[in-house]
């Protein structure tokens, strides 16, 4: 029994000097593991309870999915379509929730190819390469992108899958920064991040004012903003009206010869 209390320390020993063990997001439960195993009596029925017989860590590598790709195939081709702009007065997903900072395309909306915000990503982590911090992506390539190949004459179908891509609308938060990291660090990241990908970009912080449309919430409400932009026209004359105020002119008269 002794020695298989000695197998398990060293056994922990050794997982606490993994690195995904040691993160900061990921506390490590083996000292509470060691603890009920020490606390408990030396007995062979102790060590058969579900508290004791469950693993510290696992080697199966957990599903997170990817952002990169969508979570289930296409059940029929996808057309080009358009970004879904909300014009009605919506302003979601234009505001930091999670992090600290974010990057916002301020310029048009547009469709964006997984590999460009790969290349996005990866300008960010080369970055902060050595830094404390949590990256979050608020977006996701889920649309399908078909093309057909040179000196293709029209019709034949609508072509072959070429790679994902996501819309994008204006306006729309694509990446968030949480972590101890400096305000200038977080906004060089973003500026390399915005280089590598189409379209023009804008650093907000977290308590930023909402966008609509183009229009920021900044000193505006929303009541102000769905106000008629010029006054309503005053109501025009009935016909029956106007052709009374009309003033009848006589007919001249023909005299005889």
């Amino acid at each position: 029994m002794k020695a298989s209390i000695s197998s398990t320390l060293a056994l922990s020993a050794c997982v606490e000097r993994l690195t995904l063990n040691s993160s900061a997001y990921r506390p490590s439960i083996i000292p509470k593991a060691i603890s009920a195993l020490s606390k408990a009596p030396a007995t062979p029925s102790s060590f058969l309870t579900s508290s004791t017989t469950r693993r510290a860590f696992s080697s199966t590598p957990a599903v997170l999915g990817d952002w990169l790709l969508p979570t289930q195939p296409e059940k029929k081709r996808s057309r080009k379509g358009r970004p879904r702009v909300p014009t009605g007065g919506s302003s979601r997903g234009t505001t930091v929730v999670w992090g600290d900072y974010g990057l916002r395309m301020c310029d048009h909306h547009r469709r964006v190819s997984a590999l460009q915000l790969k290349n996005g990503e990866e300008a960010i982590k080369v970055r902060l390469r050595g830094m404390r911090y949590r990256l979050f992506k608020r977006v996701c390539a889920s649309i399908g992108v078909y093309a057909s190949g040179n000196e293709v004459r029209m019709g034949k179908g609508k072509g072959s899958f070429d790679h994902w891509a996501s819309r994008i609308a204006v306006s729309k938060v694509i990446f968030e920064l949480k972590g101890d990291i400096h305000e200038q660090v977080a906004r060089d990241a973003f500026r390399l991040a915005g280089n590598k990908m189409p379209g023009m970009y804008e650093f907000v912080k977290k308590g930023d004012p909402a966008v609509v449309g183009v229009t920021k919430l900044d000193g505006v409400t929303m009541e102000e903003l769905k106000r008629p932009r010029r006054a309503v026209p005053l109501p025009m004359p009935s016909p029956v009206s106007a052709a009374e105020a009309v003033p009848e002119v006589p007919k001249p008269t023909s005299s005889a010869a």
